[in-house]
């Protein structure tokens, strides 16, 4: 008979993963440990810590926190990774584990249509300390395989991507990395570990941007990395030097935030699939870019390794930079804003939103239309938030 226990749903882990039976204190809910430092009985108990020689983890904040470890070990558990690091924010957890994986002379292959922010610092900052990057088309692992070398060290990307949401194929880009032996980083942000597990398809590290729908409030920023043990440790490394901690009240926020996490992603994934469809079938919409729609260039890859397509829908309206921002400003449920995953509804223009400063030719460049509108979904009612986002199309005139 095995001992084996059998695997938890996300809900289950949601709520119970990488937590112990009992809180300090008896608490049900998880304390927050708000404290800089942490205080040695004496000499001996100090050398026992720095010997290796006590099951004590915490010495300093910059170095670890009981809140935050809270954190870290439930996302592991949700991933089904071996270990968990969290940070600041996302682009703490990405920029903290790109240094720690590269150095001078090595070599970064990314799809081209990953996190603006993400390009920037491996496109530009990593160059001024002889890292390179190469930049290749969306979700095309034979452009990334021709584009490896001796040199290469890591790939990245999202999955699915922002705005267009394409999904690489997670498995085949594995096995190529791993035969070449480099290491494969994922931005599973807009999936959440209910919707996709990248570790279960060879992936090395999982990133999240814990201020989206891990929180899930709008109220709190935060990352996360996780991966194999190895891996993680030679990244917290790094952090302890570079700073970028969780702080403990953040920390709080998001493993309560973590506990409603699948029961939220499903509501989020049915109420963006209806807004898909529905908003495909408009006259005033040119193209819907949304992964559980079989018209996405990727949808087959995305119903094998997802089990939700998530909770945000990428349209183009047929209309100019103007007629799109009318749609836009006519959307009453939905608030104007950056970010996504929470409870309450968020649209933009990404033209405006993440590209102002570029002309309309510049965009194109980069592949971001005036035409283009990016609708988070919360929790509020489906058919309400549909039947706001339609009468919004009228506004185009």
């Amino acid at each position: 008979m095995s001992d084996s226990k059998p695997p938890r749903a996300p809900e289950t882990l949601a709520v119970h993963g990488g937590e112990p039976r009992r809180h300090e204190y008896d608490a049900l809910a998880a304390p927050i440990v708000q404290t800089a430092t942490y205080t040695f009985r004496d000499t001996a108990e100090l050398c026992a810590f720095f010997e290796g020689r006590t099951e004590r983890e915490e010495e300093y904040g910059r170095y670890g926190n009981p809140t935050v470890r809270l954190v870290e070990k439930k996302v592991a558990a949700l991933e089904g990774a071996q270990d968990a690091i969290a940070f600041s924010s996302g682009m703490a957890a990405v920029t903290t584990a790109i240094l720690a994986l590269c150095k001078s002379g090595a070599h970064v292959v990314l799809f081209s249509d990953c996190y603006r922010r993400t390009r920037q610092f491996v496109t530009g900052f990593l160059e001024r300390y002889g890292v390179s990057a190469t930049l290749v088309p969306p979700a095309d692992v034979d452009a990334l395989e021709a584009a490896l070398r001796p040199e290469t060290k890591l790939v990245i990307s999202e999955a699915p991507t922002n705005p267009y949401q394409t999904v690489p194929d997670l498995r085949r880009l594995a096995a190529v990395c791993k035969e070449r032996r480099i290491k494969t980083m994922i931005d599973a942000t807009f999936a959440t570990p209910v919707n996709l597990r990248p570790v279960e398809h060879g992936i090395d590290l999982v990133v999240h941007s814990a201020t989206k729908y891990l929180g899930g409030h709008n109220d709190v920023l935060g990352g996360v990395l996780a991966g194999k043990e190895g891996l993680v440790s030679v990244v917290r490394d790094l952090r302890h030097v570079l700073g970028g901690v969780l702080d403990p009240h953040a920390a709080y926020l998001i493993h309560r935030g973590i506990k409603s996490l699948a029961v939220r992603v499903r509501q989020q994934n049915a109420t963006a699939q209806a807004m898909a469809e529905a908003l495909e079938a408009h006259p005033k919409v040119r193209r819907v870019w949304y992964p559980g729609l079989a018209s996405h260039p990727n949808h087959g890859v995305a119903k094998e390794l997802m089990t939700g397509f998530g909770g945000v829908v990428t349209f183009e309206v047929d209309a100019d930079l103007e007629g799109t921002s009318r749609v836009v400003d006519a959307a009453r449920i939905p608030r104007i804003a950056p970010s996504l995953g929470g409870v309450e509804s968020l649209i933009e223009q990404p033209a405006l939103m993440s590209f102002f400063e570029l002309t309309t030719e510049q965009r194109l460049e980069v592949g971001i239309r005036d035409s283009l509108i990016r609708y988070a979904v919360g929790l509020e009612d489906t058919d309400e938030l549909i039947a706001d986002v339609l009468r919004a199309l009228d506004a185009m005139g």
